[in-house]
């Protein structure tokens, strides 16, 4: 089964080309493209074709992107411009992911609410919600047009109250869930409880591993999630026909030189030794996840 990694293991910023011939050449087949998740960066016509390029020469496919909420173009901004703005970059990567020939989502951050927010907290991110709700609105022709899906992403801690609002009031086909493990594993760890009842929408995977603690996205097995449980609820969700998908960082493994910065400068003999023993404990996760959907 083909395995779909981030393409920002070590950074989200500069060209991409080196950490895509790492990744190619650890086994890995598709990509879920991570790199400007959280800027305002807009891909040129002229920089999709140069990725397109890439894709190409090493062999590479795209399933995934990671859409950027933004920080000053922000889809969830109860400031009009601001969404407004927030829907274009949503657009941008859209148009992006049909470009690449993605046969996955758009991976999207939204608003979520925790029971450590205080009553101010929980009205803010009511109105975002709201925002979110209208941006819906705004994109729904676009991804009709490109045939593209939008997948929320759970975030740390939350009790999927606000993804849940969402997926009753858009089809199924053009919005859905991106279930992070990582996220799903911190604090009290009920990720698993809440993805369970709407599986059902599930598109889009950000796999990772901690102990708890925070968000640590390091590859399986190295932290607390239930692996078997997990994949026990994959083998019977939507997500079906496609690579598993994991979202790592090389920092919190052994293989991660602190004294080096930035990141980019860690040894290319670790950053090969990391991807090569991430791809292992990933087809780990492959074969249990295909032994549960041959018992379904």
């Amino acid at each position: 089964m083909d395995i779909a990694i981030n393409t920002d293991f070590l950074t989200s910023t500069r060209s991409p080309e080196p950490w895509l011939k790492a990744i190619a050449e650890a086994g890995f087949t598709h990509l879920h493209w991570c790199h400007q998740w959280n800027t305002d960066f807009l891909y040129s016509a002229d920089e999709i074709k140069q990725i397109a390029l890439w894709l190409k020469t090493y062999g590479l496919k795209l399933l995934d992107i990671h859409g950027s909420t933004g920080v000053e173009k922000m889809w969830h901004s109860p400031v009009e411009y601001q969404r407004r703005a927030g829907v274009e970059l949503v657009k941008n990567r859209a148009i992006m992911l049909r470009e690449l020939g993605g046969t996955g989502s758009l991976m999207m951050h939204a608003p979520c609410l925790r029971e450590s927010y205080t009553a101010e907290q929980k009205q803010r991110m009511l109105r975002e919600h709201d925002a979110v709700r209208r941006s819906l609105d705004d994109l729904m022709p676009a991804l009709e047009k490109y045939g593209v899906l939008i997948a929320i992403e759970n975030m740390h801690s939350e009790n999927f109250e606000l993804i849940r609002n969402l997926l009753v009031g858009y089809p199924e086909e053009r919005l859905g869930i991106t279930y992070d493990s990582g996220h799903g594993n911190i604090g009290p760890a009920q990720g698993l409880d809440y993805l369970t009842p709407v599986r059902s929408r599930l598109q889009a995977l950000h796999l990772n591993d901690n102990d708890t603690s925070g968000d640590l996205h390091q590859p399986p097995f190295y932290g607390t999630v239930d692996w078997d449980r997990l994949t026990d609820i994959l083998a019977d969700s939507g997500y079906r026909n496609k690579p598993l998908s994991f979202e790592l960082s090389m920092r919190n493994t052994p293989f991660f030189d602190r004294t080096k910065e930035p990141p980019v400068d860690q040894d290319p003999e670790k950053i090969r030794a990391f991807l090569a023993d991430a791809y292992e404990r990933c087809m780990k996760v492959v074969s249990l996840y295909e032994a549960k959907r041959a018992g379904h």
